[in-house]
């Protein structure tokens, strides 16, 4: 049986032996096709959005000195910003509204800023040579504006760029997140263009550890109540995202007023990208859906996450992620692992740290996927030695692997029970969840 899981740019094959004596189920998301014209679907959404009058209606109110802040997410997800900017900025030009007047915002959260290579395949040439970009620092204070209190009591600091806009524009992407519920939306405003104390309180220990902070879960899931009330303090005036078919392809826009919008994609995404499963399995293979979601080990950890949603305990998970960044080496994730040295570890180290400590989030998900099963990694990319830095098992062959699981897990069983084997070829692009 041969499987292509989504990995780099490329995807990879894995070949399971027929005569493997497992019941193989193979989880992906309903396939959608593409939008026959997407810059027709685009502009069509900015013309007739939802819940707000059009973008260029907006925009025709501004003077020549007002100022456009237009927030990207960037270089770790796979929005095709640069099919969905020029239609943006057509319309804002068409409006009357000069190049000069705009500020593309690159909606870094904590991540790094994206050196110029790395904008062009993001934003395109085009937009890179002819626009001001800014790349939020989550650390600058002084590139921040604080525009009040959250109800935690925490001031609130946002990119200034965004924050002193007459016309705030927000794009990205739905899909399930697996502690905020659902991505997009207000998740452009926190964490994207957030400080760093912000992502900090929004990510601490007992609020990733509330069993409501999961994928698709909205109400009562302490992340998402805190982002939308981040964003409905400096509201973006019009709010544009996108979902994606598994050839990064756009099958639906959702434009319009920030919460209006953003809940008509829930839905839809729920339906697309989420499925019931009766039973838990004993193995599930998965991966980070490929580049540039594979990129660094940081971000497997949700493939690893969707995984664990429908394994059993004890059971094994089998994750595909390249990593052509690495861990990355140096990052906070990376020094948590080394000090956690096992998963139990990782738990005590954050539940006890007098302050939150940038990165944890991922780790603390990655340590409760591993407290529920045995997780292996499949990277190119990264050795033996530092997969077990990470507190994981290296792989070096899936169908070995499996093969090999499916045997010992076969002994163990009840007479007459097959082994459970689950593959999820694009990882978070599907959220299985189970229905007992």
């Amino acid at each position: 049986m041969k499987i292509e899981l989504s990995y780099g740019k490329t995807g990879l094959i894995v070949e399971l032996p027929d005569t493997l004596d497992a019941e193989v189920t193979v989880i992906e998301p309903k396939f959608v096709p593409g939008v026959e014209d997407e810059a027709a679907a685009l502009l069509e959404s900015l013309r007739k959005p939802i819940g707000c009058e059009p973008l260029a209606e907006m925009a025709a109110k501004l003077g020549p000195e007002q100022k456009v802040a237009v927030v990207v997410c960037d270089a770790t997800r796979p929005v095709p910003n640069w099919r969905i900017l020029p239609v943006v900025l057509g319309e804002l030009e068409r409006a009357g509204v000069t190049r000069e007047q705009i500020a593309i915002v690159n909606a870094l959260g904590t991540h790094r800023p994206s050196p110029r290579e790395e904008l062009v395949e993001m934003l395109g040439e085009e937009v890179v040579d002819n626009y001001r970009i800014v790349q939020h620092d989550c650390r600058g204070r002084d590139t921040m504006i604080c525009v009040g209190r959250l109800s935690t009591g925490s001031e609130l600091w946002l990119n200034a760029d965004y924050v002193e806009a007459d016309l705030r524009i927000t794009t990205g992407f739905i899909e399930p997140h697996f502690f905020a519920g659902f991505s997009g939306g207000p998740k452009l405003v926190l964490p994207g263009i957030a400080s760093l104390e912000n992502v900090m309180e929004a990510h601490s220990f007992p609020v990733i550890d509330s069993p409501k902070a999961t994928w698709g879960v909205t109400k009562g899931n302490p992340v998402h109540d805190l982002v939308r009330e981040a964003a409905a303090m400096a509201r973006p005036h019009f709010s544009l995202n996108v979902t994606l078919n598994r050839n990064k392809e756009i099958t639906a826009v959702f434009a319009g007023d920030l919460d209006a919008a953003h809940e008509q994609g829930i839905e839809y995404v729920r339906e697309v990208a989420m499925q019931a499963v009766g039973e838990p399995f004993d193995i599930v293979i998965t991966t980070n859906s490929g580049y540039p979601l594979d990129r660094n080990l940081y971000q497997a950890v949700k493939g690893m996450s969707a995984a664990a949603e429908v394994v059993r305990p004890g059971g094994a998970i089998v994750a595909a992620a390249q990593c052509i960044d690495g861990i990355p080496s140096g990052s906070h994730y990376h020094g948590l692992l080394e000090r956690s040295v096992t998963p139990g570890g990782a738990m005590d180290l954050i539940a006890g740290a007098p302050e939150v400590i940038p990165d944890q989030w991922q780790v603390q998900v990655q340590a409760r996927v591993q407290l529920k099963a045995d997780v292996y990694l499949y990277s190119e990319c990264l050795s033996d030695e530092e997969i077990r830095a990470a507190m994981l098992i290296p792989c070096r062959d899936i169908g070995a692997l499996v093969e090999e699981l499916i045997r010992k897990t076969a002994q163990s069983l009840p007479e007459g029970r097959r082994v459970r084997v689950c593959v999820l070829p694009e990882g978070p692009q599907t959220i299985p969840y189970l229905t007992l």
